[in-house]
């Protein structure tokens, strides 16, 4: 089946939550679009995925931290980042004036 769309499309549209949608998904792969508004981990929260993840920021800003790093990330369009399975990480913020696109690929 083809299926297509637009990355951006509904994400001016600010939401009390995270919005994720699932793009691609097969038992060793799924892309997904995340649209953020001002949305962050909850404070002592940390991901901890059984698979890898690389998400690429396309729109807005983020802050990434990884608990085995001195320093949170700072992320603009256009930046990238590898997550491997079990790297403890958090979102400390995204930005709050506007929408904060992400295309993640999950990946085994």
């Amino acid at each position: 089946m083809i299926t297509s769309g637009n990355l951006f499309a509904g994400s001016e549209t600010r939401r009390a939550e995270e919005v994720i949608a699932t793009l691609l998904a097969t038992p060793d792969l799924k892309i997904e679009r995340i649209v953020s508004h001002g949305q962050a981990s909850p404070p002592g929260f940390w991901y901890d995925q059984a698979w890898g993840e690389w998400v690429v920021l396309l729109s807005g800003t983020a802050t990434l931290r990884f608990e085995k790093e001195a320093a949170p990330r700072d992320l603009r369009p256009g930046d990238f980042v590898h997550i491997p399975a079990h790297a403890r990480h958090r979102v400390d913020a995204t930005d709050p004036d506007g929408a904060t696109v992400w295309l993640a690929v999950h990946h085994r």
